[in-house]
């Protein structure tokens, strides 16, 4: 069996000549055979199939090709694992003797280990005798022609090496034609001419070599308007002045006559020659002034690159997106001096798309490193991670260092890399990074070299690297990416489904690749199939797969290096929803006291992202979406059991932080008494932390508080889910977060009552009556507290009863019941007091004092209202101080004392701004429009009433909106302003109509703030 790349393409095979079916099998012939014995990636087998453009059915049909190909070879007598398939490719399997390129490339080692000059000239004559004509004449690729050029690189390469150990070993005669016509092929390479001037003029043919120097230079000037180098120039001067030098011959050489000595005994070099007659190494010619030396023959010498490396690997052709990234590789790959040596390491999670950046951004930066791109792919995510001396061997060998040339030692071998990059301005790729020690070895620390790095995890320990975290792509690039594989018409056609694929993909440039790619195999497919059977959560690792690419499988390479604990810890994160997590969740999930640890590997591998610090200063976490779905995969395997106890744990310390955060708001009647759940605690300098501002901690765990409720109910807790739904309630009363106050209860009292938990279902009753009453959902809340109230006569609560019994008199009063009104605030605060609850009794007192002034008894009022008063101030309650406040203002205001009026509505407005209750400032600037408006005050009611609207409004308060913008048109009306008295006075009853609250436009109903 044969196979030939040095020359047209040939496949033999039992002495039979291979048949191709077509210029596609010959193109993965020629491609397999380039890389023989090494994986070549399905990427690079469409690239040399379809120069540019390639077809949504690029992948299939290059697997068609390889099995056509396959096939023939077997008809021909080849075993069917001559080609085998490989993770995300192909792989031909051939031995060095069946392959031209792989003898070339031994016989060309073989001359780099030879002892003598001797012995390597005939190796590297048995190395060009393996070529047949130019590599691949007949396979038409853009991507082969690049690989052919530079084998036929190597060829001339080679030849000049040979050539140049033959002139040296005195074969000057021999080497003239050889010269000649590898000058006529390269006309521009000084080197060549060197050789055949020398070679003219040691065969006494002066005049020739003169011409041969003339001819160059002309060439360069018409053509590149350069000269000679100046140690061309130099040897046109000594030939001009017959330097004797220039006559000398190394040992074994034929006499400048061309006579036999017949002694075979090496002549004599000339005194100056330069040349080592002991040494072996090919002898060199000394230009005269000058304190370098002209090389005669690189053979040997070990140090010489013949042209620069270009190593990259391919292009993506359809590359998205990344400006900012882009931008910044840029920015250090710019040559400027600011920029000395730079280091970049882009790091990312699984399937993140870095190798693909930091191949796009070195080639867009090649032309800033003129003397090459140097490409190793360092394979730490591998069952084999490439060894760093290794690395350095093929960095050394890419740079003409062979055989017995590369020293030993590794850190020989890294200060010989080092001295060859140090004049020198190269770009250094190093792919799919590990450990900072892997790395070291393979930094120039050269100005003019810089270092692009990708990894999955982050290499603090590399001097003054500057790291690039590469998230998943923008929604927009994800789209541009889809719909460029998929086609433009599929996707406008059913938009919402790619944007549901997309979704699904969690804009991950992996998952979107495999998506695409399917679809792209899958002409008949609507986009809907893909996305019903990738929406599964369940299925979704399984069906984005497609080939060798898969998004398990690029995710389980980076589990393959982690401790046991960490996997753990992941497969438990997984557990807690697609949440922005605080970092002390590990902890409690592995019942440890410190997971940060843990959560530290999990960060540098890239497999949990920090996303942001929040207000408090505390660092966020996040699982990718897909990687989540993994950590599930990874959890599968544990205990029911074990994974119940974590979920309880972290929920436990939710809980803690609840109450303790809840204690630190203003007070507030709807924190529901403790139930029987015992909270987890963090240590307390954590907690202290965390609690520096208790607004601020909810506000930053807004998501996961109501996610803490939903895993709750998932896993059956239905005491943790009523008091995490319950205990949030506060926070949600003083920020007005209605949507989730009501979700969150929904959530939590639908398993209370599944599991027969009346106390629970009692709080949460109660606490949706509230929020149905700030909503005016009169009915609604009248039902829910009612049914709370008889839950809380059942278990005996009886501060529960007060509380709901004192909403339901809230409820009469709006409605204009205020007999029923008065009498169930009578009732809730006989029970408070016999409870002995102050708190309910401040509030209740209050109530009373409303109720007594809206019946015109200002006496009995202002005795509530005092009593109030002085209970919320010894309960150090300055909301309730505030509430009270703001109610005792309209009692002033009835007594005809606005100015005090407005005092204890300023104080009110004070305290509420300061505590951030935008509901309660709402209530405060409606009294302060009422006082103006009783005043006949315009000017200073309108703002204030405008001002309350809007927070109303904000809220969906849509009941005390109204009356601000009654009393505006009032205000309007009474101006003159017709026009604007109609507008407010049609907005304020279209907001009534909307409740159902009133029928006629000119009677303000009440407000319904507690």
């Amino acid at each position: 069996m044969k196979f030939g790349l040095l020359g047209p393409l040939h496949a033999q095979i039992a002495e039979r000549t291979v048949q191709l079916n077509g210029p596609r099998q010959a193109k993965m012939l020629a491609a397999l055979l380039i890389d023989a014995n090494t994986i070549v990636s399905m990427e690079r087998l469409v690239a040399v199939m379809w120069d540019a453009n390639a077809p949504a059915t690029a992948v299939r049909q290059v697997q068609d090709a390889v099995s056509g190909l396959r096939r023939n070879l077997v008809a021909c007598g080849a075993a069917p694992s001559l080609i085998s398939t490989r993770r995300g490719g192909y792989e031909i399997h051939v031995a060095r003797v069946q392959l031209d390129l792989l003898e070339f490339d031994h016989e060309r080692d073989l001359a780099q280990q030879g002892a003598n000059p001797l012995e390597r000239a005939v190796a590297l004559r048995r190395a060009l005798a393996c070529w047949r004509g130019n590599a691949l004449v007949d396979v038409s690729s853009r991507v082969l022609e690049i690989d052919a050029s530079r084998l036929n690189e190597r060829r001339a390469a080679t030849h000049k090496q040979c050539l140049a150990i033959e002139l040296d070993l005195g074969r000057h005669r021999e080497v003239i034609d050889e010269l000649t016509d590898l000058l006529r092929e390269h006309p521009y390479d000084e080197e060549v001419a060197q050789h055949l001037i020398v070679a003219l003029y040691r065969c006494r043919r002066q005049g020739e070599a003169l011409q041969a120097y003339e001819r160059l230079r002309r060439t360069l000037a018409d053509e590149l308007g350069v000269d000679p180098t100046p140690p061309l120039q130099a040897l046109h001067r000594r030939i001009l002045t017959a330097d004797p030098a220039l006559m000398a011959q190394d040992r074994g050489s034929v006499s400048d006559s061309g006579s036999d000595s017949g002694s075979g005994a090496p002549q004599s070099p000339a005194p100056d020659s330069g040349s080592d007659s002991g040494s072996g190494s090919p002898s060199a010619l000394r230009v005269s002034g000058a304190s370098s030396q002209f090389p005669v023959a690189a053979a040997g010498a070990g140090t010489a690159m013949a042209m620069p490396v270009r190593q990259l690997p391919l292009d993506v052709t359809d590359f998205v997106g990344r400006n900012d990234a882009l931008a910044e590789l840029a920015g250090l790959l710019d040559g400027s001096p600011a920029n000395r040596a730079p280091v970049a390491v882009v790091v990312g999670g699984p399937g993140v798309g870095k190798s693909s950046l930091v191949t796009h951004a070195a080639r867009l930066a090649s032309a800033n490193f003129p003397d090459g791109q140097l490409y190793l792919n360092l394979a730490a995510m591998s069952d084999d991670p490439r060894d760093p001396g290794l690395m350095l061997a093929e960095a050394l060998r890419a740079l003409s260092i062979a055989g017995s040339a590369i020293p030993n030692s590794l850190f020989e071998r890294a200060a010989l890399y080092r001295s060859l990059l140090v004049d020198r301005r190269m770009l250094v790729v190093l792919d799919d990074a590990g450990r900072a020690d892997q790395v070291l070895p393979l930094l120039p620390g050269a100005d003019g070299c810089a270092v692009l790095i990708t990894s999955r995890t982050l290499l603090t320990q590399l001097p003054g690297a500057r790291h690039i975290d590469l998230d998943v792509l923008s929604p927009a690039e994800a789209r541009e990416l889809f719909t460029g594989i998929v086609g433009r018409q599929r996707v406008e056609r059913e938009p919402d489904e790619a944007d549901a694929i997309l979704d699904c993909c969690g804009n991950l440039p992996l998952a979107i690749r495999i998506a695409s790619g399917k679809l792209a195999g899958r002409p008949a497919w609507s986009l809907r199939v893909l996305r019903e059977r990738i929406e599964d959560e369940s299925r979704r690792l399984a069906e984005l797969r497609i080939g060798d690419l898969s998004v398990r499988a690029s995710v389980e390479l980076s589990l393959r290096l982690l401790p046991a604990e960490a996997v753990r810890a992941l497969g438990l994160l997984g557990l807690l929803g697609a949440y922005t997590l605080p970092g002390w969740v590990v902890g409690p999930l592995l019942d440890r006291p410190d997971g940060e640890e843990v959560l530290d590997t999990l960060v540098d591998a890239s497999l949990v992202r920090l996303i942001a610090t929040d207000a408090l200063g505390e660092p966020r976490y996040r699982l990718h979406d897909l990687i989540r779905t993994c950590a599930v995969e990874i959890a599968a395997p544990l205990a029911t059991a074990d994974k119940r106890d974590a979920i309880v744990r972290v929920l436990s310390v939710w809980l803690d932080l609840v109450r303790r955060g809840t204690d630190r708001l203003p007070g507030g009647l709807l924190a529901a008494a403790r139930g029987s759940t015992p909270g987890r605690s963090l240590p307390d300098s954590v907690v202290d932390r965390l609690m520096v501002d208790a607004f601020g901690w909810f506000d930053a765990e807004r998501d996961n508080l109501l996610g803490a409720v939903k895993l709750a109910v998932d896993w059956g807790l239905d005491d943790l889910a009523w008091e995490l739904a319950a205990g949030t309630a506060t926070y949600y009363d003083h920020r007005c977060v209605y949507q989730d106050w009501q979700h969150g209860h929904r959530l939590a009292l639908d398993a209370a009552e599944a599991a027969g938990n009346a106390a629970g279902a009692s709080v949460l009753l109660r606490g949706l009556g509230q929020l149905h009453i700030y909503q005016d959902e009169f009915d609604r809340a009248t039902r829910v507290l009612e049914s709370s109230i008889e839950l809380c006569r059942d278990i005996g609560d009886k501060r529960g009863e007060a509380l709901s019994v004192a909403m339901l008199s809230t409820v009469s009063r709006v409605q204009g019941r205020d007999d029923e009104a008065l009498e169930r605030v009578e009732q809730a605060l006989a029970i408070a007091v016999g409870e002995g609850d102050r708190q309910i009794e401040a509030q209740l007192s209050c109530s009373m004092g409303v109720m007594r002034l809206m019946q015109g008894d200002l006496d009995e009022a202002e005795s509530w209202f005092t009593g109030a008063l002085r209970l919320a101030r010894a309960l150090d309650d300055d909301h309730r101080v505030a509430v009270v406040l703001r109610r005792f203002s309209r009692l002033h205001d009835r007594r005809g004392d606005p100015d005090e009026a407005l005092r204890c509505l300023r104080q009110a407005l004070a305290t509420f701004e300061e505590l951030a209750d935008e509901r309660c400032a709402g209530y405060t600037l409606l009294e302060v429009g009422r006082v103006h408006a009783g005043r006949n005050d315009r000017v200073q009611a309108n703002p204030a009433l405008e001002r309350a609207a809007e927070l109303f409004h904000r809220h969906g308060d849509r009941q005390d909106e109204a009356t601000c913008w009654q009393l505006i048109g009032d205000l309007d009306a009474a101006a003159g302003i017709h026009h604007l008295a109609r507008q407010h006075h049609e907005r304020a009853r279209q907001l009534w109509q909307t409740i159902g609250a009133m029928n006629q436009t000119n009677t303000p109903a009440q407000p319904s703030s507690p």
